[in-house]
């Protein structure tokens, strides 16, 4: 019997009841045969077994489709995955409540502040990396790997003296008129940088040169930069990182991230 047969024929005896009870209230006598205990079981039984395959399959066709959605899913999230991570090996995981993410470029690693972007721009020569904050772009890192004059950072003499062979990294003065001696600025002069920190340090038997330098120019509207330099020397080439940040913006939390590049600035 079909699922169909059996609800018409359910729906039969329902109307049959209905009309024995109308009959008895208005008095007539009407006589039906009540169907028999087992045609009801049999009945409700067919019923039963059509709901139960309708729901069988659906359950079946329910499960096939999340399984084949999963499936898919994974498929063209690997290709993402490894492009980014495993295949490229280029970032690594960001480090849990820290704000950095570690990046390995060609020879060297550092730890970058996770909400700054990449940058295409290349301010100096031999930039192979940079970043800026995507809030405010005075705030930025660079890399950069040049040909060293000497075989070792040491060569150069004091931290102070290297300074000197890098002073291009705080540009050059444009204005050449004369000024009166204000706000802190030489005679004639509308720029000026103060060396804070200069110290040499030792990481896995290699020598570093670490400065913290804090710059200012009359036009400036930060109340200076403070720019961190690391450099090192590795198979002839100097490596060097300059991270810098405007200074109200310095105390107001950048300085965290700034200096944790700084500090894990490292050449393999």
């Amino acid at each position: 019997m079909s699922c169909t047969a059996a609800l018409s024929s359910g729906f039969a005896v329902k109307c049959a009841s209905l009309a024995w009870a109308k009959s008895g209230i208005s008095g007539a006598s009407v006589t039906f045969a009540a169907p028999s205990v087992s045609t009801v079981v049999a009945r409700s039984s067919v019923v039963r077994s059509c709901r139960g395959d309708e729901s069988e399959t659906v359950s079946r066709r329910a499960a096939l489709a999340l399984v084949a959605g999963v499936v898919a899913a994974s498929a063209r999230i690997a290709p993402a995955n490894a492009a980014y991570g495993e295949s490229a090996n280029v970032f690594g995981a960001p480090k849990q409540s820290t704000g950095f993410s570690p990046f390995t470029g060609d020879g060297f690693s550092l730890d970058i502040p996770s909400k700054w972007n990449p940058s295409k721009e290349k301010e100096f020569p031999g930039t192979v990396l940079r970043f800026e904050d995507n809030f405010d772009a005075t705030n930025n890192l660079f890399v950069s790997i040049t040909p060293a004059s000497k075989g070792s950072i040491t060569e150069y003499g004091s931290p102070e003296k290297f300074l000197d062979e890098v002073s291009y990294l705080f540009g050059k003065q444009a204005y050449n008129g004369k000024t009166a001696s204000e706000g802190g600025f030489q005679n004639n002069s509308v720029a000026t940088a103060a060396i804070l920190e200069a110290k040499s340090v030792e990481l896995k038997g290699r020598p570093y040169y670490k400065l913290s330098v804090l710059t200012r120019t009359a036009d400036g509207d930060e109340g200076g930069k403070h720019q961190l330099i690391a450099a090192t020397v590795k198979d002839g080439n100097l490596y060097m990182l300059k991270a810098q940040a405007g200074d109200k913006r310095w105390f107001k939390g950048v300085k965290k991230f700034v200096e944790g590049a700084w500090n894990t600035f490292t050449v393999a």
